[in-house]
């Protein structure tokens, strides 16, 4: 992501708002920041009862530059109220994060919030700390900052970012997200009393960059942005009974690539690893994702849904990047891991359609459509349906669809696929999704797999306008379209083979965000 202005960034505040408010394609039941740029998930957290969503943002424009952090607050994960900026880059030459107040988490040091962060100066980007007020709406950053006064020494590291910070056996320990040029992706492992004094233990766990290339689906990158490490059951990380989770972003030389996590042990001051798995198929469209346990005991994470259209169209837009619905992070029965949206968001779901049970049956052709459309229809949509694949059998499901003689003028599709023996894939078609010729569009195929137990498949699907999350027995693919005919029709049927449906369920999805909000709450 550039660091340069945009020519057309500088616009007067009250404009950019605005222009976002004004977007058909801004979503608005996932949060994003009044206007300007978004990205990663920060600090997410329960505090006092309240949840507490920080980002990275700059309210100037819809660019990455000199980040701030931005600030919410809910009660129910769904309606979130905007509070003033959090973080806000200092503006001394030698301040550690003049150029920008990056990626970090929220811990309760003996009742005392207590932000860790990463400060950027010029090309550096060290660890830094701010303590809270009780509410948690105002910030004092610490004299000593950075709190560890550069990376590991010896090591030709590709970057130094983003943290991950726990309390155990009465000590402070944090994970800081890297890479070892030559090698790969790695998290350091610190370890402190005060959350100010830090001791380098050493990397918790080196990946191999060698393994793979930079196009594959579960590269694991040069740099791991992001770390975040808990456990899969409902303890905390290194509980014995049960796998413990490493997620990270992977990197490579200012290119985002995809989330992935490792399942293993964490056991001492090493991770060790069993199987690595990807978090979401949709690449980077689920990027920098963030979790937390909140006080009912779920893990609950967030991701930042980048942008599938090229900068120039984003900053005319007024808005760039969107967070993912909350979700829940669960223990999958083959040890990895499943995640299902929080049920907190049912509470929008409005105007209920049911689809009749049914058989689909693929066309005598290959490559012939054998799809009806549904009497449902909307841009801000919530999906479920059930149904049981035959094996060679395709079902697809088409969202914002504009249809002119039986053919599909505009669509996004879903489709669950089962093989002859009886594996599944969970895919997203894009290449119809947008008439837009001009903003450079990602309209690339996603898809990875998905279990499918006796041919059955659960599949939810949110569709938010320009955002869209899917989930297919407890595994998601993420992504972002364009649409440009504003079509909402829905369509159903069967690609190949026999599929029955046994049950559809839709709602129109009510807003979550209301208008008027401001860059500066």
């Amino acid at each position: 992501m550039t660091e340069t202005l945009h020519p057309l960034a500088l616009v007067p505040e009250d404009e950019l708002v605005a222009r976002a408010e004004s977007d058909p394609l801004r979503p608005r039941f996932h949060f994003a920041s009044p206007a300007g740029w978004l990205n990663d998930p920060n600090g997410v957290s329960q505090w006092n009862g309240e949840y507490h969503l920080f980002y990275q943002y700059n309210p100037e424009g819809a660019f990455h530059h000199r980040i701030q952090w931005g600030h919410a607050t809910s009660t129910d994960l769904v309606h979130w109220t905007d509070r003033p900026v959090a973080l806000v880059p200092g503006d001394g030459p030698d301040d550690p994060d003049r150029d920008g107040c990056w990626s970090g988490v929220l811990v309760d040091d003996g009742g005392t919030p207590t932000l860790v962060y990463s400060g950027r100066h010029g090309e550096r980007e060290l660890p830094c700390v701010a303590v809270g007020s009780p509410d948690l709406l105002s910030w004092t950053k610490e004299p000593r900052n950075p709190v560890i006064a550069a990376p590991p020494a010896e090591v030709d590291v590709t970057a130094f970012r983003d943290h991950c910070v726990w309390k155990e056996n009465g000590r402070w320990r944090q994970l800081v997200g890297s890479g070892i040029r030559g090698q790969g992706g790695t998290a350091f492992l610190y370890e402190s009393a005060d959350l100010r004094s830090w001791e380098l233990l050493g990397p918790l766990l080196v990946g191999s960059a060698a393994d793979g290339a930079s196009g594959d689906a579960d590269w694991t990158g040069t740099m791991w942005e992001c770390v975040d490490l808990f456990s899969a059951g409902s303890g905390a990380a290194g509980d014995p009974e049960a796998r413990d989770a490493l997620v990270f972003s992977a990197w490579d030389e200012g290119v985002t690539h995809h989330p992935l996590y490792w399942t293993g042990r964490y056991a001492g001051d090493a991770f060790l690893p069993e199987a690595l798995h990807r978090l979401d198929y949709g690449g980077r469209h689920f990027y920098a994702p963030q979790s937390f346990r909140d006080d009912a005991g779920r893990r609950i994470m967030f991701g930042w849904l980048q942008e599938a259209q090229n900068e120039r169209a984003a900053v005319e837009a007024g808005w760039a990047g969107v967070l993912s619905v909350p979700r829940l992070v669960l223990p999958a029965a083959d040890g990895s891991l499943d995640f299902a949206p929080v049920p907190e968001l049912e509470v929008l779901r409005r105007d209920h359609r049911t689809v009749e049970p049914r058989v689909l049956v693929g066309p005598e052709r290959p490559g012939d459509l054998a799809t009806a459309v549904l009497p449902v229809e909307g841009v801000q949509l919530d999906l479920e349906l059930d149904a049981e694949l035959a094996p060679g059998s395709e079902l697809r499901l088409g969202v914002l669809a504009v249809r002119a003689a039986g053919r599909a003028v505009e669509e996004t599709a879903v489709s669950v696929s089962r093989d002859a023996d009886g594996n599944g894939i969970l895919s997203l078609d894009r290449s119809l999704s947008s008439m837009d010729t001009t903003s450079g569009l990602d309209r690339s195929g996603l898809a990875g797999p998905v279990p499918l137990p006796s041919g059955r498949v659960r599949l939810r699907v949110l569709v938010d306008r320009s955002a869209i999350e899917v989930f297919a027995n407890g595994k998601p693919l993420t992504a972002r379209v364009h649409p440009t005919l504003g079509g909402g029709q829905v369509t159903l049927g069967a690609m190949s083979g026999t599929v029955r449906l046994l049950s559809f369920d839709a709602w129109a999805m009510a807003d979550s965000t209301p208008d008027g909000r401001t860059l500066r709450p």
